[in-house]
């Protein structure tokens, strides 16, 4: 068996066009989604994504604007821009990039984003909200890998899960939403033991622990689906956190890295612009 390549690409782009003509109908009522990415440092791989989110939002039509600030700007200097952005009509999207300088606490930058205006999903209002089955803004990898996981047409109801990475920003919420499809899930995480017996149990394997090549085909259930959060460089190249050659020759559905994954993560950000403006609208 050779499992099938899942396109997030292709994938990504049907949704950003499905957002043309909701950007469009905002327009005629003088409303313009506008996204602000503010970008503190010169993190390499931060500025690869804040240029591909800045890139997706202009050629949506939004106002996509991105704020650079220096190293050395102070958690309060943070704090007054964030409160300034929430204090603004026509931002409906704000988005801090992570990882923060070693010196502010990325946590309490998060908590003073608007929840309204928090597309990125990481406030603990929207996270409670997740857990609660409540509607929300849903962080945007977790909620591209749904959109992913529907596009293979698999009923997940009572599937076995597995998540491998329990972060706040993949592994927890994506958990939450495979057990809202009625998933039975499994949380594992580095001190998981018998770690290839638990990844073995799953129809469903999501995979996000940032390091490359961990899960191996012989560690794949056959006929499972994997999904591969994992964006690394190794010697130049991106690679994800499963090891792609051996893992396609057992799974029914596999991402690819690039081209998986990532891809929608941008176009659920943009998504979540969007519905922010809307929400916006309608008040």
């Amino acid at each position: 068996m050779t499992a099938h390549i899942i396109d997030g690409k292709s994938i990504a782009l049907s949704v950003r066009q499905g957002l043309e003509p909701r950007v469009e109908a905002l327009k005629t009522k003088g409303i313009i989604p506008g996204l602000t990415v503010v970008v503190v440092g010169d993190d390499p791989a931060s500025a690869i994504y804040v240029r591909n989110k800045e890139r997706a939002s202009q050629k949506l039509g939004m106002n996509g604007t991105v704020l650079r600030l220096p190293e050395s700007t102070t958690q309060q200097e943070l704090l007054d821009i964030v409160r300034k952005l929430n204090a603004d009509g026509s931002i409906h999207g704000i988005l801090v990039q992570l990882p923060l300088p070693a010196h502010i606490d990325g946590q309490e930058i998060l908590r003073a984003i608007d929840p309204d205006k928090d597309v990125d999903g990481f406030h603990a209002m929207n996270a409670g909200r997740l857990l609660n089955g409540e509607r929300g803004f849903v962080a945007c990898t977790p909620k591209g890998v749904m959109r992913l996981l529907e596009t293979t047409g698999v009923d997940l109801n009572g599937k076995n899960a597995v998540v491998v990475g329990r972060s706040n920003i993949v592994g927890k919420p994506m958990a939450l939403l495979l057990l809202q499809k009625n998933c039975t899930v499994t949380i594992a995480h580095s001190r998981t033991k018998n770690l290839a017996d638990v990844t073995r149990a799953a129809d469903i394997l999501v995979v996000a622990v940032g390091r490359a090549g961990m899960i191996t085909g012989d560690m794949v259930k056959p006929g499972a689906i994997v999904m591969d959060v994992g964006i690394n460089r190794v010697d130049g190249k991106v690679m994800g956190d499963v090891d792609f050659e051996s893992a396609k020759e057992v799974a029914s559905y596999i991402t690819p890295v690039p081209g998986g994954v990532g891809a929608m993560t941008i176009a659920m950000l943009m998504e979540n612009t969007v519905e922010a403006a809307e929400n916006y609208a309608g008040k």
